[in-house]
């Protein structure tokens, strides 16, 4: 999708760059049954504590019920528009099924108005295009696959967003072995369900939005940087001048000092630890050789 700028007329215009999504997306309203309300938290959990910081207004949104599980299986789905999903970087695809069922799924780059895809538990040579959803066991190896389950069943959970995709290594011994975006590479039961292309939109990450009201549009409300602060307001503060670390040699923490560059998030006792082959930065986990 072709990124669009502008002229300079306003200061917001010369650095403002969107999607053209003209060319794409159908002029259409969502699909009214597969639309349910979103309210609004602000970033605070059920207890009304923030636990998101640097959320709160923008524009309402409704929520689009998305098949993640594409649990019909043999029959043909047209494809009647793409659509927009504010919820979400990736565009929408409506398909009807020939039972008159109506579903929403992401829409993979280059799926067209009119396409007919299908999921289902058996395949030949020539169903392997994209939009159609199969088990990881009967795709061949190298494809480029989408929105795929961890566990069978449990629905897309890899690979949903913009311009995202994995690469099926191997199938073998039981196990199918897939290479992440970030470059690791894990083990996945066989019978997990996979869709075959590229998510599309994938130029949303070349826009500049240009001004800060159209991120409070979305949603987005005022980040200041730590370093820009006093030390009594945060552990970055202060310092002669405009200094990395703040006026000591402190390391970069948040306000509740928990390191922010370099700083392993993910436990070391994690359950899935078992079946990463290899992690994101070329290393092995903790006891393979």
């Amino acid at each position: 999708m072709p990124i669009k700028s502008f002229r300079p007329l306003t200061p917001s215009g010369r650095f403002t760059s969107l999607n053209q999504v003209n060319s794409v997306v159908s002029k259409k309203r969502p699909e009214r049954s597969l639309l349910e309300p979103k309210p609004k938290t602000g970033g605070c959990n059920n207890n009304g504590r923030r636990t998101s910081r640097h959320r709160g207004g923008g524009h309402k949104q409704l929520y689009r019920v998305i098949d993640f599980r594409r649990d019909i299986l043999d029959m043909p789905a047209k494809v009647q528009a793409i659509e927009y999903d504010p919820n979400r970087t990736a565009h929408l695809a409506l398909v009807a099924y020939t039972n008159g069922e109506k579903r929403y799924i992401l829409a993979p780059e280059g799926l067209q108005v009119g396409a007919m895809i299908v999921t289902s538990n058996k395949a030949t040579t020539n169903d392997f295009v994209v939009g159609n959803n199969f088990p990881l066991e009967l795709i061949p190896p190298s494809t480029k696959v989408h929105a795929v389950e961890l566990a069978p069943g449990r629905g897309a959970q890899v690979a949903r967003s913009a311009g995202a995709a994995l690469e099926l290594v191997a199938v073998e011994n039981g196990r199918a072995t897939l290479k992440m975006p970030s470059g690791e590479l894990r083990f996945v039961h066989p019978k997990c369900r996979a869709t075959i292309g590229i998510v599309g939109n994938g130029d949303h990450s070349k826009q500049s939005l240009g001004k800060a009201g159209r991120a409070r549009w979305l949603g987005r409300r005022p980040h200041v940087r730590g370093m820009a602060m006093n030390p009594v307001d945060h552990p970055n503060g202060g310092g002669q001048g405009k200094s990395k670390g703040g006026g000591g040699r402190q390391q970069l923490v948040s306000p509740w000092g928990q390191l922010a560059k370099g700083f392993p998030t993910r436990r070391r006792s994690k359950l899935s630890n078992a079946v990463i082959i290899v992690h994101h930065n070329g290393r092995k986990p903790r006891g393979q050789k």
